[in-house]
């Protein structure tokens, strides 16, 4: 299975990603609205905190998951985000599979890109403007490194009763949940939803291991 590419979602999620080849193509942005004005800051607040994690040489790497943990709870719509990769499917699926899939989808986003990111601490996230598009606001911001290529972004952000959340990342042009949906369904049509579910079960296990130096 592909390296989960669409969930790399918040708030560096972005700069771990590579630059991919043109797919999924966004629609071009009018500049009819400038969205929600408080899409701006709040980015801009995400990958703040993120990098501040990044760079504090004082924090062991697990303290460091815990923080990225508790940034992505708070600011991705982690189980929106989730449950919209395996929508196709959803109707089949029982109580207890559904509930097996939420509580393990969290903890296989941030095992897939923690260590990720820290060869991006010295990126640079720099907000260009914000849309209006329908119920979300897109951020749109640049991601620059020393002698790499920049990396556009756009961050979909949503308002669900005055709290902010990312919703979705489009990546150089990639629709990164799209990607992931895409993924999990290949998945699945040759595995079974169970094999899937095993599957991140047996990565966060891996993962904690390794945290754990168990192995």
């Amino acid at each position: 299975m592909k390296q989960p590419l669409a969930i790399a979602i918040a708030f560096l999620a972005a700069v771990a990603a590579p630059a991919l080849p043109a797919a999924a193509q966004v629609g071009a942005a009018s500049a009819a609205s400038p969205g929600d004005p408080a899409a701006r800051p709040f980015v801009e607040k995400l990958v703040g905190e993120g990098f501040a994690v990044l760079r504090d040489t004082s924090l062991s790497r697990q303290a460091a998951r815990g923080k990225f943990r508790d940034i992505l709870q708070r600011d991705v719509a982690l189980d929106d985000i989730g449950m919209r990769l395996i929508r196709r499917q959803r109707a089949s699926l029982t109580p207890a599979q559904l509930t097996a899939y939420r509580t393990a989808f969290p903890d296989f986003v941030l095992n897939a890109y923690a260590d990720r990111l820290y060869d991006y601490a010295d990126a640079r996230v720099q907000v260009q403007r914000t849309i209006g598009r329908g119920p979300f606001t897109e951020v749109y911001t640049r991601v620059t490194r020393p002698g790499a290529q920049p990396i556009d972004t756009i961050w979909q952000v949503k308002n669900d009763g005055g709290k902010l959340q990312v919703n979705n990342l489009v990546v150089s042009g990639v629709n990164l949940a799209l990607t992931q949906e895409a993924d999990f369904t290949s998945y699945i049509a040759k595995n079974g939803f169970d094999a899937l579910v095993t599957f991140l079960k047996s990565a966060n296990a891996k993962s904690l291991a390794v945290q754990t130096g168990t192995k």
